[in-house]
């Protein structure tokens, strides 16, 4: 057989040598019979060293055993085919060193024997190069992942800037808003004392002139006949003191409740004492014909509360009574108790106060259309609220117009 390959020999060297892929042709024994000098050179032997020389010589030992099944099993379908079937082939050099091949089987007939011709390919560059690439690879994921968490820890370093930053807008915006506020209530206050003091001067001009020009007539009565116009000026003198001293109350009150010095004294006291007190001074004002009705056996209860200032309440809310009533009429306080709870119903048959004001009765310095041309400063009941508020009690009231006021006053019989 051998004689008949080299009877070929012209045939086969220029079919080898013009091929640039390692070629090796080897019987069914496995023998090699033929090689190309790109075989021998990728294997690193001699020119003609590799004849008659077994395949396992090309081949890692440990896959000796393997590949003779597999090539009998190759020789038996007579079939072309890559070897491997995508795993990573190995071939061995002459000193031993193994390096990645890729390899083309070719099985043919010459002359009623059996060969396979299998085209050799050196990949050891292609795998230096993917290998490379692969390093490389591993290298820029490794960068992507660095940069990518260095731009997760920079975009939560935006996003903690950014809440920074939302916070200190709000923050801005709130002392921008408090600021506004603050000048609002700077000009709400000028405008307030300006109205005081317009209030203020008329207040007191109109009382204080009465009481002057009183004085000065009471002075010229000497005679002993003259006794009733005396009584009368003396009278008047006494209704606008009364009446000053009312204004001065509410004053009093109204600054103690805006610098917040509104402590309250709570003490022990009566209440039938409280309403003797209150009915006295209210009926000091009285017009003609107008009678105040109230318990006078009211059962002697004692109240824990800030007396004094239950008593401005009380005499505010009568005062208003007599005020905005004509004569001959009638006005009731009456008492009750609802659990621990005291109520005063104050009820008059008074004006009334217009529908359209009712919704603005308890602003400071609000006054009914119907009550412009009346002495009064507008914050009696004002402060009756502000203080019921902060005794944990409540005020209300119902009126209509031309038919009189119902006025209705609950807080804690005991204050804790």
């Amino acid at each position: 057989m051998q004689e008949k390959f080299k009877n070929n020999r012209d045939i086969f060297n220029l079919l080898f040598q013009a091929a640039s892929e390692g070629i090796i042709v080897v019987n069914s024994k496995q023998i090699v019979v033929a090689s190309n000098l790109a075989a021998e050179e990728m294997f690193g032997y001699e020119e003609g060293e590799l004849i008659d020389r077994h395949l396992d010589v090309l081949i890692p030992k440990e896959y000796h055993h393997s590949h003779h099944r597999h090539f009998n099993n190759f020789i038996d379908k007579s079939e072309k085919r890559q070897m491997g079937h995508g795993r990573d082939l190995h071939g061995v050099k002459k000193d031993g060193t193994l390096f990645p091949v890729e390899a083309g089987l070719n099985p043919f007939k010459m002359e009623g024997e059996e060969y396979v011709m299998s085209l050799v390919i050196d990949i050891s560059v292609r795998k230096e190069t993917q290998r490379q690439i692969q390093e490389l690879n591993a290298q820029l994921e490794n960068k992507i992942k660095v940069r990518t968490s260095e731009l997760s820890e920079s975009v939560k370093k935006l996003q903690k800037v950014n809440v920074d930053l939302e916070e200190e807008i709000a923050r801005r915006k709130e002392a921008e808003k408090k600021i506004k506020d603050a000048l609002q209530k700077e000009k709400e206050l000028n405008e307030l004392k300006t109205k005081f003091l317009s209030l203020v001067s008329h207040e007191f001009k109109t009382p204080l002139s009465g009481i002057l020009t009183s004085a000065m007539l009471t002075e010229k009565y000497t005679k002993e006949e003259q006794q009733q116009k005396r009584e009368k000026h003396l009278v008047t003198i006494r209704n606008k003191v009364h009446y000053l001293n009312n204004i001065l109350n509410d004053f009093l009150s109204i600054e103690r409740l805006d610098t917040g010095k509104g402590q309250y004294k709570y003490t022990s006291f009566s209440l039938k004492r409280l309403i003797n007190e209150v009915i006295y001074n209210a009926n000091i004002t009285l017009k003609d014909g107008q009678e105040i009705i109230y318990p006078r056996d009211i059962e002697d209860i004692t109240l824990f509360q800030d007396e004094k200032i239950l008593e401005l309440i009380l005499s505010n809310l009568l005062g208003n009574a007599v005020k905005y009533s004509p004569e001959n009429t009638t006005i009731k306080l009456v008492i009750a108790f609802r659990e621990k709870n005291i109520i005063f119903t104050i009820e008059d048959q008074g004006r009334g106060i217009p529908e359209k004001d009712q919704k603005h009765i308890f602003e400071r310095y609000f006054r009914a259309e119907n009550a412009l041309l009346d002495q009064g400063t507008g914050i009696g009941l004002n402060i009756a609220k502000a203080h019921l508020e902060n005794l944990g009690g409540n005020i209300s009231f119902e009126s209509e117009e031309e038919k009189g006021t119902k006025f209705r006053v609950e807080l804690p019989v005991n204050q804790s």
